[in-house]
């Protein structure tokens, strides 16, 4: 089995120009990869090529820029299918990212699927990208939404989730990795749970899949989310997976060019998927960078490298439990890395504030999961959350940073 000790980090390091800036006359020690991750040169030189050298609309030229770019769009659908374990590149949606994804999605069981009385099951720890979709979805069509708790170590209460799945339920939607504390959800599990019991599952990926191989085909869930900026692609670009049989029933999410067969003043037909649910010039330079941010990931150990990151999991959980007045928030036993923390009356803001003081950036707030937080009885937590491309290092910034903030405080 790949381990730490086989993983170059220093040499994965270079591959991220920005790593080497300067914060405040301190080296960066970027420990915010949960919001967004870093890109490699070859990213930052994808887009620029193509901005370059290929720039063209795509699907309607016949001229050469034009298929040239048609081609590298339609061949980054097909490289993100295999990405992700999926058989049928055509299951393929690109989105803006996670929220469009599941925006979609909600929009498309409101017009088809939904009616008064139904169910949809969530978690306690859902991003609100995967809590508000729901919402208005249930107020639009009288469907109720249910939420299964979590314990105080962050870890889903699998028994009251078993019991809320109902006849009723029409759909679970789950997060995989929670962002606020780094939990990673038996979602395998879920999903075969809710399929018993004829439930779809739609699987929030974004924060899985920056740390771990994902098979959309192993899982068997019906929907997968994820976004292009957070598996080192750019920003403004993500992807929907679904089954042929979910996607093909569930009408467009917009309208406009691109989308359609024919267009008449007394009706219009849709393409078929992916076509119908791709409205208007897409975002192509970000497809070009994220199948070149898929190239790179697939050139690295990603096993070496989730143990690698796992590794400075546990060094830093442990230093930093040994801070006098520290206090992690989300303690299960299955996690990514990621730390949520409080330090005694400190605010969170503050926290962030001093660190970067020194170079150290982590994040600071609510994490887009107020209700969750809200569970735990605190309005916000700092949380440093690690990428591959970190190192050692890092960690022992981070802790000398809050050793010396806590003396400064304190």
């Amino acid at each position: 089995m790949s381990d730490s000790s086989t993983f170059d980090y220093r040499r994965v390091r270079a591959d991220f120009p920005i790593l080497a800036t300067e914060v405040r006359g301190k080296p960066l020690t970027y420990l915010d990869s949960a919001a967004t991750s870093q890109k490699p040169q070859a990213v930052i030189d994808a887009v620029q090529r193509y901005y370059q050298f290929e720039n063209s609309n795509i699907h309607r030229g016949v001229h050469y820029l034009s298929e040239q770019a048609t081609d590298a769009y339609e061949a980054t659908r097909a490289k993100a299918a295999e990405f992700i374990g999926a058989a049928d590149q055509d299951e393929v949606i690109f989105t803006r990212g996670t929220t469009e994804g599941i925006n979609l999605i909600a929009h498309g069981f409101t017009e088809s699927v939904l009616q008064a009385g139904d169910e949809i099951l969530i978690t306690h720890m859902e991003h609100h990208a995967n809590i508000v979709p729901w919402q208005i979805a249930a107020q639009q069509t009288g469907a109720i939404l249910k939420v299964a708790p979590v314990d105080d170590r962050g870890v889903l209460d699998m028994e009251a989730f078993e019991a809320l799945l109902s006849e009723k339920t029409k759909l679970v939607s789950v997060v995989h990795v929670s962002n606020a504390l780094g939990t990673i959800n038996p979602v395998k599990n879920i999903i075969a749970m809710s399929h018993a019991r004829g439930v779809p599952v739609l699987v929030d990926g974004a924060q899985s899949i920056p740390h771990m191989p994902v098979s959309v085909a192993e899982l068997d869930c019906d929907f997968f989310v994820l976004s292009g900026h957070k598996i080192c692609g750019p920003t403004g670009i993500g992807l929907l997976w679904g089954k042929r049989k979910w996607l093909e029933k569930l009408p467009p999410y917009q309208s406009g060019g691109d989308m359609i067969e024919k267009v008449d003043f007394g009706g219009t037909t849709y393409k078929g998927i992916p076509g119908k649910f791709e409205a208007g010039t897409p975002h192509i330079s970000g497809v070009i960078g994220l199948s070149a941010a898929i190239d790179y990931l697939n050139g690295i150990d990603r096993a070496a490298a989730l143990q690698h990151e796992l590794a400075l999991l546990a060094s830093a959980t442990e230093q930093l439990s040994a801070i006098d007045g520290l206090r992690i928030i989300g303690t299960a036993p299955e996690k990514a890395s990621v730390i949520s923390f409080l330090i005694d009356e400190i605010h969170p803001h503050d926290i962030g504030t001093f660190l970067d003081a020194g170079g150290v950036a982590i994040r600071a707030g609510h994490h887009c999961t107020q209700p969750l937080l809200k569970r735990f009885g605190v309005p916000a937590t700092a949380r440093a959350s690690f990428a591959f491309y970190n190192d050692f290092d890092d960690v022992e910034r981070l802790v000398s940073a809050l050793t010396k903030m806590k003396q400064f405080f304190c």
